[in-house]
């Protein structure tokens, strides 16, 4: 029997033993030989970034198997060791995808063993747990001083990381609504999932109002990114409809609205948050954490001249990557694909909405918050 018949007939043992053999690679290639396996790659790529953000460091430095943390950026330059300063990595966001398709499939084998997730409309009901993400990155965002977690339990708010705490409170969350409904507690799982996703998201945002009681109010950044994005997302759609009208048959008008509408969340924010600060008195303005937006900010930057970026800014690209982007992903998914794997193309999409709406409601709140 071939590996694809084996993979065919039993995926779920064929995803286990995936996993088990990334786990063996990794953990075990990091255990005999830690120098190159673990701190060259795993720890420089993967941990230490995120060490360093909790610790509020500049980078942190690998040596002889002790790590410390530098705050002046001279120090990291001339450090001895393995650097790695907080942020992604284009070798990190490989990994993290790769890591991302890993979980869907296993979820996707999970909601089919408990014949669940073929339906659509849980992407919507999904909504508040993926504002919950973005919101719950910036308690982390508003707390660097340590006072309400410390390391290392702050990296579980910490990105990457707080994308797998999300993960997990959502699945919790899915599983413990469809035995709710089983069990005949509640009459619509759906409905009971998006109710106790608001509730934690309520509870999140409850947290974040009181340790950044003490940072400033922006509501007009708010505002003006909230506008963008919906108004950017009216007009993608309105041009799929015009030119391209079969490209909403599979997803349907309004699960297409949301996926534009998280990526122009994402976009706008980016615009708002990194050239319009000052002009709408909200402070300075923020800088960009994604290898993607530093390309686009620099692109932009060393291309137009700057007569023309006093007008424009230099952000503004990325709003209509994302756009264009978020099009093109509702455009693949067409009727055939939920035809032929409802429940995979379903995570997908869900899967989609959390990269642009988990970063951008962190970047709407934290410029809002001016944390």
């Amino acid at each position: 029997m071939s590996i694809v018949d084996r993979v065919e007939r039993d995926p779920e043992r064929a995803w286990v033993i995936s996993f088990a053999a990334l786990v063996a690679v990794f953990g075990g290639g990091s255990v005999a030989f830690p120098r190159v396996v673990y701190d060259s790659f795993v720890w420089q790529y993967f941990w230490g970034p995120v060490a360093a953000d909790a610790h509020s460091a500049v980078c942190a430095v690998r040596s002889g198997g002790e790590t410390t943390y530098l705050s002046a950026l001279d120090a990291c330059a001339s450090a001895v060791g393995v650097v790695a300063y907080p942020g992604y990595t284009l070798v990190s966001e490989v990994g993290y995808i790769v890591i991302l398709l890993l979980a869907l499939t296993g979820v996707v084998l999970l909601l089919r063993r408990l014949k669940l997730g073929s339906d659509r409309r849980l992407v919507l009901a999904l909504l508040p747990l993926v504002f919950f993400g973005g919101a719950l990155r910036v308690v982390e965002d508003a707390t660097d001083t340590g006072e309400l977690l410390t390391y290392p339990l702050n990296t579980l708010v910490i990105s990457p990381v707080i994308y797998v705490t999300v993960f997990v409170v959502a699945l919790a969350t899915l599983v413990a609504a469809v035995t709710a409904e089983r069990r005949g507690l509640v009459s619509n799982a759906r409905r009971a999932l998006t109710a106790t996703g608001t509730g934690v998201l309520l509870v999140t945002l409850a947290v974040l109002a009181v340790v950044a009681a003490d940072d400033a109010f922006y509501p007009q950044v708010f505002a003006v990114v909230i506008v963008i994005a919906t108004m950017s997302t009216l007009g993608v759609l309105a041009v799929l409809r015009r030119f391209l009208p079969s490209t909403t048959e599979g997803t349907g008008v309004l699960v297409a609205g949301v996926v534009v509408w998280a990526h122009a969340v994402d976009g706008a924010a980016n615009v708002v948050g990194l050239d319009w600060m000052p002009a709408l008195s909200a402070g300075v303005n923020l800088v960009p954490k994604h290898p993607v937006n530093r390309f686009v900010v620099e692109f932009t930057g060393s291309v137009l001249p700057s007569s023309v970026l006093a007008v424009t800014g230099d952000a503004w690209p990325f709003l209509v990557i994302k756009l264009v982007a978020a099009a093109l992903v509702v455009a693949v998914f067409d009727a055939r694909t939920f035809e032929e794997s409802p429940r995979y193309t379903v995570l997908l999409l869900v899967a989609i909405v959390a990269v642009g709406l988990g970063p951008g409601t962190r970047d709407l709140l934290r410029a809002t918050l001016g944390v």
